[in-house]
């Protein structure tokens, strides 16, 4: 891992946002390649998936929509020490998204006149489960469950087919979705599979839906910038960050050991240790050498770690370490601080914030109850991640009686009158003449 000094510099939050480690050109290639991706699916349909099924899974003839008796086969046969993880992973995640849904609130502006706040679930969601160089059956549980929460009556699931398994999703994702009751699932991957759950596919039966959700690369992310405006999305999940702010009481161990959980997901892949330490951060780089070597995806891991989107950051003290963290606004965030449980109001911007060093990114992963689908790139300076309000829509519903009209009739008649649209005050103006 390369090393950026900031010690002894006054930055600026542009200056501080330009020492941020990002792969830029790999992010801006990923969208034009997603943009054409998705583009082929919306003119041409199931042959666009087809073909990019054959390009990027090595899959030729394979049945889009899967088949009832495959995921009833998949939970009937997956592992019952992994299905009872599953079940718990399930019951947890519910727990901690049903605090995402508000309450009905009612407003009352005066007498005859009230504002009811209400959240309505979209009717239809698509949910991306990534299946390349990994398995996620935790994705299914993590996009499923808020939504179900929400009050959604139609998912649709899509993860890629697989080589491996003659063209068929990985049966630990379909046996996922089938503890959770999901049975519209479709064996297509990538930027196309966005493109395919925002437009529809007549031909295998796929509608369109409101809002498409779930993590992936960095062409899944960019697949739903392209889709942003024709359907509703969560934040682009894309390749995995963790940023780690840790003083001189951290364990190197430990820290080498989460840096590293988070670089095995992807070549690009973003690892980042911000601290004040000078000996801890040489303690941390020795660890990483020497636990990357023995760890079973160590060329992914190195060339994560290798890569200009990861770093170890020198700073001067806690709150240069607290700006970078905030100007980064990593997707995990982890705080090895001796105060860590006070030290977190500071960090505001992060996907998720995990505090302390018996907190690391795994649990978030699988069983905090928590979400893992949160925003990359920095957009948690300004997008939460994903939750039940991602497939919820606030309205307010406004009810006036005549007499709560009329006490406000003359200051509506005046304003409409100033903003030179008399139509507006007309329409109440003919509600008190005969």
């Amino acid at each position: 891992m390369r090393t950026i000094d900031l010690r002894g510099r006054e930055l600026s939050p542009a200056d501080m946002l330009a020492a941020v480690p990002r792969a830029t050109q790999a992010r801006a290639e990923a969208l034009d390649a997603a943009t054409r991706i998705v583009d082929d699916v919306r003119d041409r349909g199931e042959a666009a998936l087809r073909e990019q099924a054959e390009q990027f899974d090595r899959v030729t003839g394979h049945a889009i929509r899967v088949p009832a008796d495959q995921i009833t086969a998949a939970l009937a046969s997956v592992d019952p020490t992994v299905r009872a993880a599953l079940e718990e992973a399930i019951i947890r995640v519910r727990q901690g998204s049903a605090a995402q849904v508000p309450a009905p609130q009612v407003t009352e502006i005066g007498p005859g006149a009230r504002i009811l706040q209400r959240w309505q679930p979209v009717a239809r969601a698509g949910v991306y489960i990534p299946g390349g160089k990994a398995v996620y059956p935790s994705s299914v549980i993590m996009n499923v469950v808020p939504a179900q929460i929400a009050g959604v009556q139609q998912i649709a699931l899509a993860s890629p087919p697989q080589a491996d398994h003659d063209g068929r999703i990985h049966p630990t994702i379909l046996a996922a979705a089938a503890l959770l009751g999901v049975s519209e699932v479709y064996a297509m991957g990538g930027a196309g599979a966005i493109g395919a759950l925002a437009w529809g596919v007549p031909t295998i039966g796929l509608d369109p839906v409101d809002v498409v959700s779930g993590p992936g690369n960095n062409f899944v992310a960019s697949a739903k910038r392209a889709v942003a405006g024709v359907v509703g999305t969560d934040s682009e999940a894309g390749a995995t960050e963790i940023l780690i702010v840790a003083d001189e009481s951290a364990d190197p161990r430990l820290v080498a050991a989460d840096l590293i959980s988070q670089a095995e997901h992807d070549e690009q892949a973003s690892a980042v240790l911000v601290t004040d330490a000078v000996e801890l951060a040489e303690q941390v780089a020795v660890e990483i050498d020497r636990q990357a070597a023995a760890t079973r995806h160590s060329e992914r891991v190195r060339v994560a770690l290798d890569g200009p989107q990861s770093a170890i950051v020198l700073v001067d003290d806690r709150a240069m370490a607290t700006a970078f963290s905030n100007a980064y606004a990593p997707e995990h965030l982890e705080l090895h601080l001796t105060d860590a449980e006070d030290a977190a109001s500071a960090f505001t911007s992060a996907g998720a914030v995990f505090v302390g060093d018996q907190t690391p990114v795994s649990l978030g992963d699988y069983m905090a109850g928590s979400n893992h689908v949160l925003p990359t790139g920095g957009q948690a300076r300004y997008a939460p991640g994903l939750g039940a309000y991602t497939f919820l829509r606030p309205q307010q519903v406004i009810s006036y009686d005549r007499a709560a009209l009329a006490s406000v009739r003359e200051g509506v008649v005046a304003l409409a009158n100033a903003e030179v649209l008399p139509a507006h005050g007309e329409a109440i103006e003919a509600r008190f003449t005969a």
